[in-house]
């Protein structure tokens, strides 16, 4: 990731948490962690300095990770979308919402943000 593609991320994404805090917050060992980002479940990035793999915040609430992410994940990943751009789709101020597409997950709008992502492929 370049420091340009960094430095977007890091104004989008307001609070980020590294790997180990989220394993703390759901209280599991750090290696579920890396399965939840391997399988889909969570996206992670490279980000700081030194650059250090971490979870948007917003991913996660109560405890958990957000039930609606993993599916979204999956159609922004058939809709061509890398790790890098489907963070960035999922933190971009879109007015017709209004807010982001990950805020609107968390007020558990994960249809209409789903069929958002799956229009992308078109």
């Amino acid at each position: 990731m370049t420091d340009t593609t960094e430095n977007s991320l890091s104004q989008l994404v307001p609070e980020w948490l590294t790997l180990p805090d989220v394993a703390e917050i759901l209280d599991v060992p750090v290696t579920h962690v890396h399965r939840l980002v391997a399988d889909g479940t969570l996206l992670a990035m490279r980000v700081g300095e030194p650059p250090v793999r971490k979870i948007p915040a917003a991913f996660l609430a109560e405890g958990k990770v957000l039930d609606s992410l993993k599916g979204t994940v999956s159609v922004l990943r058939d809709a061509g979308y890398d790790d890098e751009a489907a963070l960035r789709w999922l933190f971009t101020p879109d007015e017709s919402l209004p807010g982001t597409p990950a805020q609107a997950l968390v007020d558990g709008r994960k249809t209409e943000i789903r069929r958002r992502a799956q229009s992308l492929a078109w």
